[in-house]
């Protein structure tokens, strides 16, 4: 053994006890005839004390004990063998901080250059170059607790979910391409030349032909893949906590799957989530949210205002409006003229797109003051602060456009901004909620046709079905999505099981017939083998484990992530291949442009 402990978990009792230590060198620190080395492992770090005196360690070519302690450099790779003894400088910082080890043994394992960057808490390298030495950042006490948080979230899924008879089933990760949806990451067959495989975006068909084998509790952690440009809850691969249950309604599967949410925050965050979570149509959380996520840690509800301006027409800005919709940032009355152009110029960036903004100030004796005093009196900036229900001391701030929902969406991004500066956004609070009745269909201008929102194996709500003959623009799907501070964590469905109602759906979506033929055929035939009723939902494990941790992103919940090009820098991936094995896979690749 090279080691009797590791490094976090000697304390007083075993003060006395002659223990051997391995790890890296965190720091060493040399005073007078004493150097203090701190010694790391991922459990702890433990601090070991050479004297400057002979021990039976010395020889000839070492030198003795204290001059090897003197040449140890960081990240040096050593194991220790000493006496605990206690500190008389304790470190109420560290678990380890009331002992430490009198080496009489040090033996180094393995020398290190130093290190491109500090392994500390608190790094003094930047995100690209940890990037590329990844294996060293993983060494950094807050990366390392995130891969352990990570870990035991998984091992509480699975105990959560084998409690409730579900299965942990793998399926295949070389399938058919279904390019529906994100772009798939695709693989060539050197056996069948021409022919290429598609890394799944989702285990999508291949679980509900699970539920058509009977097997009626279904769950995978899985690796799903997608081609589609990254942000910071997103990578080209990311993991899936993967269900699907059979014979069930919508309402089984948000009971289970909000059980599991609480069992999950009880388990790794001691937090007691009681009563049911909140449920918001799609279109609430559009109308009063400009999002199909909304953050609800804090109010600050969208509020409509285009009737109340319509009252005194002349500020052509909201006559011509669309849509008018304000928000009341409560007690910021405050705000000076440089913070509201501060926000205006927000707005006004490329990614937000609004036009400018306008806003009022509701003052201590209740008269209102704005920037559009001179197109509105009294009376209307009355209403504006009667309909904001806005008190002295309030900031109403309002926007207006000319399509109703990218507007709100620009609201939207306001609205975020304000709780962050108004510290609303707590990483320790967590607000839950289910969004329900999505639209089941979305327009797409690049296609020119309907386009499934989720996707084509969605169930219609039952209501909604005679209206896919109609008007399949106003069926909603019986989708839903559970979304965390913001942050959608998971979302599913309830499945077509009726072929003929698939095949309505794909008619409706633009498949011809040999089409959804070629693509899905596998599953229509499946289901004329009696498909029992079932749905189902996905979690995100990379985006729990970021808002469990508090991040900001998922990367550093995920142990070798890309970067923003998804690229993996340290192992300088995707890279061109050799003619030799183009050739093997019959392939040309086009040369690129300048």
């Amino acid at each position: 053994m090279y080691r009797t402990h590791t490094c976090g978990e000697l304390r007083l009792a075993n003060v006395g006890q002659t223990v051997t230590l391995a790890g890296w060198v965190q720091r060493t620190r040399k005073m007078g005839g004493m150097t203090f080395v701190d010694v790391r492992d991922r459990y702890g770090i433990t601090q070991i004390v050479f004297e400057d005196k002979p021990t039976s360690s010395s020889s000839e070519k070492g030198g003795n004990l204290f001059e090897q302690a003197n040449r140890l450099g960081r990240e040096y790779v050593v194991q220790v063998t000493g006496c605990v003894s206690e500190r008389s400088n304790k470190n109420q910082n560290l678990p380890t901080g009331d002992i430490e080890i009198i080496a009489t043994q040090l033996n180094v394992l393995n020398e290190s250059v130093t290190p491109p960057f500090t392994i500390e808490d608190q790094s003094d390298g930047g995100d690209d170059l940890r990037m590329k030495y990844r294996y060293l950042d993983l060494r950094r006490t807050p990366v390392r607790r995130n891969l352990e948080l990570r870990h035991k979230m998984t091992m509480e899924v699975r105990r959560y979910l084998d409690s409730l008879g579900f299965l942990e089933i793998e399926t295949p990760m070389l399938i058919g391409s279904t390019p529906e949806g994100a772009r798939d990451f695709v693989v060539p067959s050197r056996m069948n030349p021409g022919q290429f495989y598609a890394l799944p975006q989702s285990p999508q068909t291949l679980k509900q032909l699970l539920m058509v084998s009977g097997m009626d509790r279904y769950f995978q952690i899985v690796k799903c893949f997608r081609d589609e440009d990254l942000r910071a809850d997103r990578q080209p691969e990311f993991t899936q906590i993967d269900c699907e249950m059979s014979f069930v309604t919508q309402e089984d599967i948000l009971q289970t799957f909000e059980g599991m949410a609480k069992h999950l925050f009880r388990q790794l965050r001691g937090i007691e989530l009681e009563g049911a979570f909140p449920r918001m149509t799609w279109a609430d959380a559009m109308k009063y949210y400009g999002s199909d996520k909304p953050d609800t840690r804090f109010d600050m509800r969208f509020v409509e205002l285009k009737d109340v301006f319509q009252k005194a027409p002349g500020f052509s800005v909201f006559d011509e409006a669309t849509y008018i919709g304000g928000i009341c940032a409560k007690g910021q009355a405050v705000y000076t003229r440089k913070q509201l152009d501060q926000l205006t110029d927000f707005v006004k960036r490329p990614q937000i797109g609004a036009k400018g903004l306008v806003y009022a100030r509701v003052q201590e004796d209740g008269t209102v003051k704005s920037s559009v005093d001179k197109f509105y009196g009294p009376e209307v900036l009355g209403e504006l602060k009667e309909r904001m229900q806005a008190e002295p001391g309030d900031l109403i701030l309002i926007l207006s456009g000319d399509d109703a929902m990218r507007t709100r969406k620009q609201l939207c991004e306001l609205r975020l901004e304000m709780g962050a500066r108004m510290g609303l956004r707590d990483k320790n609070k967590f607000a839950l909620l289910w969004v329900i009745d999505f639209p089941m269909f979305e327009w797409s201008e690049e296609e020119g046709r309907l386009m499934a929102t989720h996707h084509p194996f969605t169930h219609p709500k039952d209501e909604d079905i005679p209206l896919l003959d109609t008007d399949p623009a106003a069926v909603r799907a019986d989708a839903y999505d559970m979304v965390c501070n913001g942050v959608e964590v998971g979302g599913g469905s309830i499945r077509i099981h009726d072929p003929e109602l698939q095949d309505k759906m794909f008619r409706i979506l633009g498949f011809t017939e040999e089409r959804a033929q070629e693509q899905f055929g596998f599953l229509m035939n499946a289901f004329k083998y009696g498909a029992p009723p079932h749905g189902g939902l996905a979690y995100g494990l990379d985006r729990w484990v970021s808002l469990f941790a508090g991040l900001d992103s998922i990367r550093d919940c995920i142990a070798f992530p890309k970067n923003n090009s998804g690229r993996d820098v340290m192992l300088d991936a995707p890279a061109r291949l050799e003619q030799k094995q183009l050739d093997e896979l019959y392939l040309d690749i086009k040369k690129l442009p300048e």
